[in-house]
């Protein structure tokens, strides 16, 4: 069993996962570019039963271009998002891949909204990818 460690900036929030992630993907909708500062947001989907949360979180709940209501959990002193969800799966908790801080993470092998994509941006050419 895979456990990885994720938290915000300052540790007081954080994500401990136990298994590996079911999904890994990037997604470049201006709302992720918004959230994540980056042109692209990077993330890893878990089942909810294999990830726990410790600290306190602010959320923030926004609503998805697909229309689906995505509830983002962040820490109230430094600001980082650790995890969120989408109420359209909510058995699943997404977090971050910079929350991990691990350069050994697996890649993403999906990728969103590529209409949006910045021109200097490149994606493996085997990574699946979806509008």
């Amino acid at each position: 069993m895979t456990t990885r460690h994720a938290e915000c900036s300052c540790g007081q929030l954080t994500a401990t996962t136990r298994c590996e992630p079911v999904r890994i993907s990037v997604c470049h909708c201006l709302s992720c570019q918004r959230r994540s500062g980056s042109a692209f947001a990077a993330q890893a989907r878990f089942p909810r039963e294999h990830v726990s949360v410790a600290g306190r979180a602010t959320q923030y709940v926004r609503t998805a271009d697909s229309g689906n209501k995505l509830t983002f959990n962040f820490c109230p002193d430094c600001g980082a998002t650790v995890y969120y969800w989408a109420e359209a799966i909510p058995d699943v908790i997404a977090v971050p891949l910079g929350a991990f801080a691990d350069p050994t993470f697996p890649a993403p092998k999906f990728s969103v909204y590529e209409a949006r994509q910045h021109p200097w941006v490149h994606i493996d050419a085997d990574v699946e990818r979806m509008d």
